[in-house]
């Protein structure tokens, strides 16, 4: 089992600690609801460095990052970060990642921790350029500071203006990146740094953060926080199996250029699809939970669920999944099949409020 170089720091807290991804990673530790309505109102602190980083350079970097990602790379310049995902030979989706660009032709993927090995196997066999690909994974910690008061909290740590970088653009600081993304959806930065110097700016952080209430959050509350947003996890909401279209990733999804699966992507586009991920809250007492049958009026499989949650900030069941497109439209009246117990659901566009 793999720890991270903050291991030992979450022991000191407390932490409940589990697998995920082969690494012990904290779960949470105060609770929930505690550390996930903290982010949203103040600030939190996540040990995320279980995530992958691949460095990509060459001279055909550029041509092959086309080939291989959904989104336009041509898009985004030195200091500014993309979202993106690597789809399969069969229009399903091999992972989603955040690309970023250091100069032309240099790069640095961050993908799911759960995936590193497949998506270097798939980036690899696909490589027909001049292009190498660096597993820097091991190397790295990633510190995800986030909620209103982040940046209040990191201004004092560093001597440049974290402040002036705007949102999917990053800086990169004595061999720091300081990122102006999150999975939270509450604003914040996510910061990578090498191994031997985590504890110490993991320290840095909460000295600075005393004076807002800072508190470690655990892999749990990322996820409540990330539905919420109705952001898609890999593995739960998108796969192997998943169009970025039917997902609600058009926008990421560029057909204007060549890559795995574009032209089936364009037909998609223009034609439509079958089935297409949906938001939901409950209308009656209920947690949705995953692979939970979706059904219509007449009790018929419409769908499953693949993500659900009792939310913390509504205090409501709410959940995503894929249904027919027929029953897609925001509004409509769903059921979900929880054991041998069928509760009303409602089709609602996310981010959950």
């Amino acid at each position: 089992m793999k720890k991270t170089a903050l291991y030992d720091s979450h022991l000191e807290l407390n932490a409940k600690l589990i697998d995920f991804a082969g690494f012990m990673m904290p779960v949470q530790y105060e609770g929930v609801n505690i550390e996930h309505k903290n982010v949203k109102d103040n600030v939190g602190v996540f040990d995320v460095s279980h995530m992958g980083e691949f460095y990509v350079h060459g001279d055909e970097t550029e041509i092959f990052l086309q080939s291989i990602l959904s989104n336009d790379i041509s898009k985004i310049k030195k200091g500014q970060a993309q979202y993106n995902c690597i789809p399969n030979e069969n229009g399903g989706i091999v992972d989603d990642l955040i690309l970023y660009k250091f100069e032309d032709n240099r790069y640095m993927m961050v993908v799911n921790a759960s995936n590193i090995d497949k998506d270097l196997d798939f980036l690899n066999k696909n490589n027909k350029f001049n292009a190498q690909i660096i597993d820097v994974s091991d190397s790295f910690s990633l510190i995800a500071v986030q909620g209103p008061n982040a940046l209040k909290v990191l201004d004092p740590i560093f001597d440049i203006n974290i402040g002036e970088i705007n949102y999917y653009n990053f800086e990169y600081v004595d061999g720091i990146i300081i990122s102006n993304t999150g999975y939270t959806g509450c604003g914040g930065f996510e910061i990578y740094c090498k191994n031997d110097i985590a504890k110490d700016l993991w320290d840095k952080i909460f000295e600075s953060g005393k004076k807002y209430d800072i508190k470690p959050t655990g892999l749990a509350a990322r996820d409540t926080l990330r539905l919420e947003m109705g952001f898609c996890l890999y593995g739960n909401d998108i796969d192997e199996t998943t169009s970025p279209i039917e997902a609600g990733l058009s926008w990421i999804t560029k057909t204007n250029k060549k890559f795995t699966s574009s032209e089936m992507f364009k037909k998609q586009k223009i034609e439509g699809v079958k089935k297409k991920l949906i938001g939901f809250t409950m209308e009656e007492k209920a947690i949705p939970r995953k692979n939970y049958d979706i059904l219509n009026q007449n009790n018929e499989i419409i769908g499953a669920v693949t993500s659900g949650t009792m939310s913390p900030s509504l205090n409501i069941g709410i959940g995503l999944g894929y249904v027919k497109v027929e029953y897609s439209k925001p509004g409509m009246e769903i059921f979900i099949q929880i054991r041998k117990n069928i509760k009303k659901a409602l089709v609602v566009k996310p981010p959950f409020k």
